[in-house]
């Protein structure tokens, strides 16, 4: 799998005319060589569903007269660029039109809705309809008559559908083709029937293709899903809706699959189907850094002019990124990351124990992985297959309540030396309100106050000796064995049309009311849903208190210490011989309405890094620069300093 990838998109409507019309090999060629590209992923067939090629599964383009697929996969391969071909699988407005008994139907306030064609957008297609073997034919057509190196097919998941086709299998079956869980169970098999189908139509031609299946987001603990893919392409533009937040999460749960895998960014100012909008070069240069320092590859999505001409200033803006990434690819391949804590994902438990994955308390990972990012914790994202085992410290984000498989597991975990941190609701059993695990505390109940007050039993950075209001759900525990970090304490009263104070919250009456934070024998347990109020609210003090649970649980066990600030980010790689660690530093901010975006890099200096390491250090050096810099390495833990870390900066510990 190649690093420096381009995602070409190319959807143009019948309306237009003169398609392909300026395309010419020799310019082509020369935007792939000032971009510092070596894979281009090219259209077969586009969500308007036209055919770029002459095809008999599909029709041509009616305004495009030569294959100008063809022609792109000759010209890439002439200089050595890999061309993997896209199909839209799930989108096709030219049937969509003509077969609109073939697209998905939803249900929304009991009733069906009908496919609406009044409004300018596409309409889904369902697997379990005649549509999937019209795909297919496409699909073998191509693979049969280009030299494609990998499929790509777009907009397919897992879906409910009410449709015509869906409704029948349901019926034959003896299920109710309105209940949603008939449906949604249904729509598994279709999913799989599609996938295992596309699988077997290459493999008949070109067995081992690579195919992935794009659903603009990769579930967490949804093995089976992902294996359906050869490799995992993680969308992710973080101004076209993810976010800068999305990327490290979803890497950090991929990573441990043991599949290839890498991020797609965008070059576009927003998101897909932007003509004429661009990043800022150091935004490209931090996205595709951020990719090589979660192991991925990387790849970033532009869309061709309907005439076929690349535009050179979106390659000059590629090539920026791409050039420094082509000087660090040696020290990025056939790397493992180093880890101390695993963050149980939310969305991985959900899976797991079949909650909706819609759930309003979805943010809840998203709050983690900010905490644990700026506060400079190596960790990896886990579902309930993981070996928890590798990890010093598990973490139970606010929701996840123990049933008897995952306290199998965790009991495991425990006797094997880790330690739990559980926040909120997390850590009791899943049939009653009873703590699985020695937090050191029985549990009472829900608080009746909302919000209400922790007074920490110990120092924070940046913060004093006082009670700081708590807004999520507090819950009410009772000191056993456990030693109090920090007391709960109650307002005068809850916030009513008869009782309030002020403007907002009434103030703290310092009542006791138990413990807000306390340690045990398995962990320690946090009485606040503080991640999914940290991604809410993005208070210091949830963020303090995590901070302070998981240095008293790591102890002298902790992999990394470092200064650099709450924006940089951090990881460590293992690859034969030698370790990795990653320095990245760049600050998003918001412009217009909540976009978040990256203009100006500004340098760090003086970076001091200390590693505990279970080997022995011969030698650290700067990456790409190659320069040697000084080190010491006492019980185990070998301190080195940085001058400089300008957007990105690698340390090389060799072994």
């Amino acid at each position: 799998m190649n690093f420096r990838q381009v995602h070409l998109d190319f959807h143009t409507s019948e309306k237009i005319p003169g398609i392909g019309s300026k395309f010419s090999k020799e310019q082509f060629q020369n935007a792939l060589k000032v971009g510092h590209v070596n894979s281009i992923t090219v259209f077969s067939k586009c969500h308007h569903g036209w055919a770029y090629h002459p095809s008999k599964a599909n029709e041509i383009h009616p305004n495009l007269d030569f294959d100008l697929l063809g022609a792109q996969i000759e010209a890439a391969h002439e200089i050595g660029v890999k061309t993997p071909v896209y199909l839209s699988a799930g989108l096709d407005e030219k049937m969509a039109l003509r077969h609109p008994e073939w697209l998905n139907v939803g249900k929304e306030n009991g009733k069906l809705v009908v496919p609406d064609f009044s409004t300018p957008h596409y309409h889904l297609f369902c697997f379990n309809s005649p549509y999937l073997d019209y795909l297919l034919a496409q699909i073998e057509e191509v693979v049969k008559n280009y030299d494609a190196d990998g499929i790509f097919l777009d907009i397919v998941g897992v879906r409910k559908c009410h449709c015509q086709y869906c409704a029948k299998t349901l019926i034959e079956e003896g299920k109710d083709p309105l209940d949603d869980a008939a449906a949604l169970e249904l729509g598994e098999r279709v999913y799989a029937n599609y996938t295992a189908k596309v699988r077997e139509t290459i493999d008949r031609i070109k067995p081992g293709l690579p195919v992935f299946h794009n659903g603009g987001h990769i579930r967490h603990g949804r093995r089976d899903l992902a294996h359906m893919d050869s490799h995992l392409e993680l969308e992710s533009l973080p101004t076209g809706g993810w976010g800068y937040d999305h990327f490290p999460l979803s890497a950090r749960y991929v990573q441990t699959l043991g599949m290839e895998y890498l991020g797609m960014t965008g070059k576009f100012h927003g998101t897909w189907g932007e003509f004429g909008g661009f990043k800022h070069p150091n935004a490209l240069r931090y996205e595709v850094s951020l990719s090589a320092a979660n192991g991925a590859k990387s790849s970033i999505g532009d869309q061709l002019h309907p005439q076929g001409e690349m535009d050179m200033a979106t390659y000059r803006l590629i090539g920026e990124a791409y050039k420094e990434l082509e000087e660090k690819e040696e020290w990025l391949d056939q790397v493992k990351p180093v880890a101390d804590i695993a963050l149980f994902s939310y969305e991985a438990y959900s899976s797991f124990v079949g909650m909706d994955q819609g759930d309003k308390n979805s943010n809840v990972d998203a709050g983690v992985a900010r905490i644990l990012l700026e506060g400079k914790y190596l960790y990896d994202v886990i579902d309930a297959e993981a070996d928890m085992n590798r990890y010093k410290v598990v973490i139970l984000p606010d929701f996840l309540r123990i049933t008897p498989a995952l306290k199998e597991k965790l009991d495991a975990f425990l006797q094997n030396g880790g330690k739990i941190l559980a926040t909120g609701k997390s850590g009791l059993l899943a049939d009653e309100d009873t703590f699985a695990f020695d937090f050191g505390v029985d549990y009472v109940g829900e608080s009746a106050y909302t919000p209400c007050y922790f007074r920490p039993a110990f120092e924070m950075e940046g913060l004093f000796d006082t009670a700081y209001v708590l807004y999520s759900q507090g819950e009410v525990t009772a000191l056993t064995t456990g030693a109090m970090l920090g007391r709960q304490e109650k307002p005068y009263f809850n916030r009513t049309i008869e009782h309030f104070c002020s403007h907002q919250h009434t103030p703290n009456s310092e009542e006791f009311m138990g413990p807000g934070m306390a340690e045990g024998k398995d962990g320690i347990y946090i009485g606040w849903q503080v991640f999914s109020e940290y991604a809410s609210k993005g208070a210091l003090i949830s963020k303090r208190m995590v901070e302070h649970a998981l240095d008293v649980l790591l102890g002298k066990n902790k992999t990394l210490e470092i200064n650099l600030g709450a924006q940089g980010v951090v990881t460590l790689m293992e690859q034969e011989g030698r370790y990795i660690n990653h320095l990245l530093y760049a600050v998003p901010v918001k412009r217009g309405s909540g976009v978040e975006i990256i203009e100006d890099i500004t340098p760090v200096y003086d970076i001091n890094v200390k590693l505990k390491l279970p080997k022995t250090i011969k030698r650290v050096y700067l990456a790409p620069q190659r320069a040697d810099i000084p080190f010491t390495q006492k019980n185990g833990v070998v301190e080195v300093n940085v001058d400089k870390v300008d957007c990105h900066q690698m340390v090389v510990l060799e072994y």
